[in-house]
């Protein structure tokens, strides 16, 4: 039976930095165990310990980030939201708060200090592509 603790859009419960680096792993990974999770974040969180993998997974389910399928041993984990619908749903939030609502100015903010001239240059195809050439 698969269980889903909260059915709400994104912006019902907002993850923890720790609780995103979950849901990075679960995004890449799909649905997945505990142990599965744990051993995907040890290369980036080498001082994880499999209990505290486990513990955050049962608060995340109960906040609603995660599904828990408990028809089967071990359990499996999945997030409710897709991965842009919660990005999304997390920067307007971000914008709002920090910048008054001005997605220029997250913009501009991001584009003096942390864009690489790489990333420029694939922003400035990507806008000449949509016609929107700066």
């Amino acid at each position: 039976m698969l269980r889903t603790m909260s059915t709400t859009t994104p912006t019902a419960a907002r993850p923890t930095a720790a609780e995103l680096d979950l849901l990075q792993v679960l995004w890449r990974l799909g649905s997945a165990d505990a142990k599965a999770v744990h051993e995907a974040l040890l290369p980036d969180r080498p001082e994880a310990t499999y209990a505290t993998v486990l513990r955050q997974l049962q608060v995340m389910h109960g906040k609603g980030l995660l599904t828990r399928d408990e028809s089967q041993r071990p359990q499996l984990y999945a997030p409710v939201h897709a991965q842009d619908k919660l990005q999304q749903s997390l920067v307007r939030d971000f914008i709002a708060k920090a910048f008054a609502g001005s997605g220029k100015a997250l913009v501009l903010a991001a584009l003096k200090n942390h864009v690489s001239a790489k990333e420029r240059a694939e922003i400035s195809q990507l806008l000449a592509k949509n016609g929107e050439q700066p």
